[in-house]
């Protein structure tokens, strides 16, 4: 009985483990569908967007644990998906459903891609965990649902920000109790701001900067507490700031810029001793910039610009012992600049310029290490002390349109940082201080309209940097520099100095031969007493662009008749036998065909394998041609399988290198992959036929665009920017891979479905051997008024400042809606001659698009078109190159709310 009951007790102690190891196994099996939940709701979201740089090949739908894939973090203990952030990763498409099924989610950011569509059908109410929501920087539109956010859960933080929703803010963000941002900046938002956002009094971030917000601030402003920052700029608010704003004692940043508020500033906002950064610019405050500022001792930057403040800046800015910023101009203070403004020891920027300033610059402001400093448009007078030549680190000096005396001190040499220097429209006197000459990184002077005298010194022409330098309506004389900058100075900007002579003013120096008027790129006929009483008759002496152009286009006729006798037999057969070749395309043994036969050539794809049978027919039909260039005719034609594209049949057969060669260097371009750049996908080959296969962008090209019918009327002054940007950025991508586009034009500008840009033609002239500058000219610069001058010369490399020449070119055909070069019935016109001519004489609507009507913003253009200017510098060395092209593009960039129309 005893092993009776010992056997019982062992097989009940078996049932038991097996019955625990069953349940076991049940559990597993049951995390496995919650962990396919994870996986099948990305795979769903991944499905519903493009992912055109492959930044989702990980997420593998056979995959059951996404917490590796790329983006995704996990939860250590549950395993369930916590984070996805996917930022930058080029996205584009709707968001997905899917992403509702991620029940453990805490944070969602999808920012700074280009999504789309509306968010209405992306329910917070189904992700009961989520803490963090970052959509911005996208494309997302239409309004948000009024009860969008009624089922918030513990939501902290949500940034729509850089989107384009509409409508009114929902008055549903009143039920996120815990969040403590909101960033619903520059969005199209109208309306007034709901007053449940008042009380979310967790809230430590406010930004509803950039939209079209109405209203004023309520008083209801005290129950958040906890605000730390507040941003309403570039709205329509109005009325006065609230007494109760003191009660947010835990400020750090408020900007209230680009609005209507008005009144005085409330006396409450001393309280706010922690706060940094106070930015009112551009409202219609008024009254006086109150004493007690001073108390607001953590203060960084104090923006009061563009307003109507009056009476004196006060004293009380010496305690501010932190500030870094103080600007204050464009309002109506008056008195002096108090000379305890040395006490602010950290300041780099002191800016108090267009006011009613009197008295003298206080010394003590040589004690600064200021980084800009702006006088301009006052009443200050007296001389600009020596010790301003101690600020080292100044980058910018403007001192003009008031009225100081006596000379330019030397010891502005000392200011070794210095880039722009301005003291027109004083009184100065006396001579301009060789000491300038040590000043090397100097880029823009202006010394007009004073009483200096002396010589220029020879010295300031080895500044390597100038970009502009003005010493127009003074009494100068003596012999201009010769070298560096001031051989292509503009006449403008030496004029009105009657004693001064040399190239730039047409007067000839009396130990100076004078040089031929027709090597004289500055001449003009401005002064008759030096011209020949022979050539008085004359109306007008070409400039040397109109010079150049006229001699180019012989030069290219005579070019062009060489080459067309040099391939007429080749274009009688060559339509016949692309035909015929590419309809041999039966397969893998026509692309790998070593025949060197004109109907049996070889064909190379760099992806893919498309039928070209069904679309040999285009290259012989009239009805597809695209266009002609200098290289030859673009066609139209769709694949078997439905795929479009645009094939290049080379007119230049006879010029050709060897087919080594060739391959060698379409090889290269196809690998040449960017946004704003036509795509080469394959090409064709024999003897007497070559064949380039492109993607096909159906929008036009530019030239049509801006010259053709009234498809210029439709280009607004963003779409334009977005040209001349995504150009610059295509271009500086060639010049990175050492490829020189060459023939840049604006019919070589395709424009996508989208109103992107992408660059055609690029990279071709490395098709053709080295040949004689006059034969590449008649194929590639085959459209006058883009040459760069060195193109005409056999001793100067061409270099990618060559592309810069004609990319300046292009900026001022898109900001002018003008050919570069246009005839007239007695005169030749170069764009670039008329534009800086315009500009010098403040002409400057004389140079924007008249379609546009005015819708533009003169922050923008203005700096473009001198932009322009300067990338069609006669001397290459002074170009940009096209990476800073791009930089200085996207510094220009304005926001699209609240800026000045040029009226």
């Amino acid at each position: 009985m005893a092993i009776l009951a010992v056997r019982r007790l062992k097989m009940r102690k078996l049932f038991v483990i097996v019955i625990f190891c069953l349940l076991a196994a049940i559990s597993v099996r049951a995390l496995n569908p919650s962990m396919n939940d994870d996986v099948l709701g990305l795979i769903v979201f991944k499905s519903d967007v493009q992912d055109p740089d492959g930044k989702l090949k990980s997420w593998n739908e056979e995959d059951d644990s996404p917490c590796n894939w790329n983006g995704i973090n996990c939860n250590p203990r549950s395993n369930r998906v916590s984070d996805v952030v996917l930022d930058g990763f080029g996205l584009s498409g709707r968001i997905s459903r899917g992403l509702l099924r991620l029940q453990f989610l805490h944070k969602l950011s999808l920012a700074n891609n280009n999504l789309t569509g509306s968010i209405s059908i992306f329910s917070l109410s189904q992700l009961a965990n989520l803490k963090i929501l970052d959509l911005s920087e996208n494309s997302l539109s239409g309004p948000i649902p009024g009860d969008y956010f009624e089922k918030c859960g513990p939501l902290k933080s949500i940034s729509l920000a850089k989107n384009k929703f509409s409508g009114e803010i929902p008055e549903s963000l009143r039920s996120c109790a815990t969040l403590a941002s909101l960033n619903l900046s520059s969005n199209q938002f109208s309306g007034l701001v709901p007053s449940g956002i008042w009380s979310l009094n967790g809230l430590r971030s406010l930004d509803l900067s950039n939209n079209l917000l109405d209203g004023e601030i309520p008083a209801g402003i005290e129950g958040l507490s906890n605000l730390r920052a507040i941003n309403l700029g570039g709205n329509h608010f109005k009325g006065e700031i609230p007494d109760v704003i003191g009660g947010c004692w835990l400020l750090r940043s408020i900007d209230l810029s680009g609005n209507s508020f008005s009144g005085e500033l409330p006396s409450t906002m001393q309280k706010l001793s922690l706060c940094k950064e106070v930015v009112l610019r551009r409202n219609a405050f008024s009254g006086v910039i109150p004493e007690w500022i001073g108390e607001m001792k953590s203060l960084e930057i104090l923006d009061f610009s563009e307003n109507s403040f009056s009476a004196n800046i006060p004293t009380s800015v010496e305690k501010l012992e932190s500030l870094k910023v103080l600007n204050v101009s464009q309002n109506v203070i008056s008195g002096s600049l108090p000379e305890s403004i040395s006490s602010c020891v950290n300041l780099l920027i002191l800016d108090v310029s267009h006011n009613n300033l009197t008295g003298t610059i206080p010394k003590t402001v040589g004690q600064l290490m200021l980084d800009t400093l702006d006088l301009s448009e006052n009443g200050l007078y007296g001389t600009v002390p020596a010790e301003i030549g101690g600020v080292t680190s100044l980058r910018e000096l403007r001192l003009e349109k008031n009225a100081f005396t006596g000379q330019i001190p030397s010891s502005i040499g000392s200011c070794s940082s210095l880039v722009s220097l301005s003291l027109s429209h004083n009184s100065l006197t006396g001579p301009v201080p060789a000491a300038l000459a040590n000043l090397t990184y100097l880029q823009n002077v202006d010394l007009s309209f004073n009483k200096l005298t002396g010589t220029l010194p020879k010295q300031l022409g080895n500044l390597g940097h100038l970009l502009s330098f003005n010493i127009s309506h003074n009494q100068l004389q003596g012999e201009l520099p010769s070298n560096g900058f001031f051989n292509t100075i503009s006449p403008y900007s030496v004029s009105a100095n009657p004693s001064l002579c040399g190239a730039a003013v047409n007067r000839s120096c009396s130990t100076v031969m004078p040089k031929p008027i027709v090597l004289n790129p500055n001449s003009t006929d401005s002064t008759p007493s030096t011209v020949p009483q022979s050539f008085h008759h004359e109306k007008k002496i070409l400039s040397i662009s109109a010079l150049i152009a006229i001699g180019a286009a012989a030069v290219i006729f005579v070019g062009v008749i060489a080459i067309t006798v040099l391939n007429i037999r080749v274009r009688s057969t060559t339509s016949h036998s692309a035909a015929a070749a590419l309809t041999f395309s039966g397969g893998d043994d026509f692309s790998r065909s070593p025949s060197t036969d004109a109907n049996s050539g070889k064909l190379v794809m760099f992806s893919g394998d498309p039928d070209f049978s069904t679309g040999a027919h285009a290259l012989l039909n009239k009805d597809c041609e695209l266009g002609r260039g200098g290289f030859g005719a673009v066609y139209h034609t769709v694949l078997g399988d439905g795929h479009s594209v645009a094939i290049k049949k080379l007119t230049v057969s006879s010029l050709v290198k060897s087919q080594e060669d060739f391959e060698r260097e379409v090889r290269k371009l196809g690998k040449v992959r960017h946004h704003n750049l036509v795509t080469l996908e394959g090409y064709y080959w024999t003897p007497s036929l070559q064949l380039l296969i492109y993607e096909f962008v159906g929008g036009g090209n530019l030239f049509k665009h801006l010259h053709e019918g009234s498809g210029g009327s439709l280009l607004t002054w963003n779409e334009r920017f977005s040209i001349i940007l995504g150009t610059a950025k295509s271009l500086a991508h060639l010049h990175q891979m050492n490829i020189i586009h060459y023939n840049l034009k604006s019919s070589n500008i395709l424009i996508d479905g989208s109103g992107e840009p992408k660059v055609a033609d690029y990279g071709l002239a490395r098709l053709l051997p080295m040949l004689d500058r006059y034969v590449l000219s008649s194929k590639i610069q085959s459209t006058l008024g883009y040459m760069a001058p060195e193109f005409a010369c056999k001793t100067v490399k061409i270099t990618e400042k060559c592309d810069v020449y004609g990319f300046g070119v292009l900026i001022l055909e898109v900001v002018t809606g003008k050919r570069p070069v246009e005839y007239m019935e007695d005169d030749v016109v170069v764009l670039c001659d008329m534009v800086r001519g315009a500009l010098e004489e403040g002409r400057v609507k004389d140079c924007i698009d008249t379609r546009l009507q005015g819708k533009f913003p003169a922050d923008e253009v203005i700096p473009v078109m001198k932009l322009g200017l300067i990338c069609t510098s006669q001397v290459p060395s002074n170009r940009p190159d096209m990476a800073e092209v791009v930089n200085i593009l996207e510094l220009i960039r304005c926001p699209s709310e609240g800026q000045d129309e040029l009226v």
